[in-house]
């Protein structure tokens, strides 16, 4: 009987370590197919991203992304990489992303609401390209953010008042873009230099609370 009782304990211990093991590899490979819609969306003359291969069991091997120790994707790295397109509603399935660094590249369009979904989101660096439309809101959900760097953009609206409630902002930069209303002075916009929004030629100066709109000089 004890020895039917172990065999019973060895069985359920192998069937959870390979249900825990399928359940890795089943996110590993969303991450990966996250990252290759990524792929898809950008033009790649320098081919930096030839080492994306769909068909490998995760994105880990690939150059320009880092992951931790159970095979998660933590960062993205592809500054300065000579790319063109737009970005992929499919990146705010990387749960575990802490930097997203895309910057000096010419991706245009807009910036998914889905990065909102980045609940580890350190840094998201996505100055000096061609995005246009307005600062998603859903960025407010980001309650890990301290750096945010948008400058040297087309982006339109007014900065939203989401960002203030995030505590662990300690850098924003939106400089050289069209933004209107006013600049934030309440919670970490407290302490950012005005020159990180300057060259906004709709964007008035500190907001003063109660005597003028938020969205002025955006209609």
């Amino acid at each position: 009987m004890a020895s039917r009782n172990c065999r019973w304990e060895l069985l359920v211990a192998a069937s959870l370590t390979l249900t825990l093991a399928l359940i890795h590899l089943v996110e590993a490979n969303s991450e990966g197919d996250a990252l290759y819609a990524l792929r898809r969306s950008l033009s790649d003359p320098d081919r930096v991203l030839q080492s994306w291969d769909p068909t490998l069991v995760n994105p880990c091997t690939w150059f320009h992304v880092t992951c931790n120790q159970d095979n998660r994707v933590t960062r993205v790295d592809l500054g300065n990489s000579n790319l063109s397109g737009h970005l992929a509603a499919a990146l705010g399935k990387l749960e575990h992303l802490q930097y997203l660094e895309l910057y000096k590249n010419n991706i245009q369009g807009t910036i998914p609401s889905d990065l909102g979904n980045l609940k580890n989101l350190i840094s998201l660096d996505l100055y000096n390209n061609n995005l246009t439309g307005t600062v998603p809101t859903s960025l407010g959900k980001l309650k890990s953010l301290v750096f945010l760097r948008l400058n040297d953009n087309q982006l339109t609206g007014p900065i939203p008042r989401a960002l203030t409630a995030i505590p662990s902002l300690k850098v924003v930069d939106v400089s050289s873009n069209d933004l209107c209303g006013t600049i934030p002075t309440s919670g970490p916009f407290a302490h950012i230099p005005l020159q990180n929004f300057e060259n906004n030629p709709r964007l008035e100066g500190p907001e003063l609370l109660g005597l003028a709109s938020y969205d002025t000089n955006c209609t």
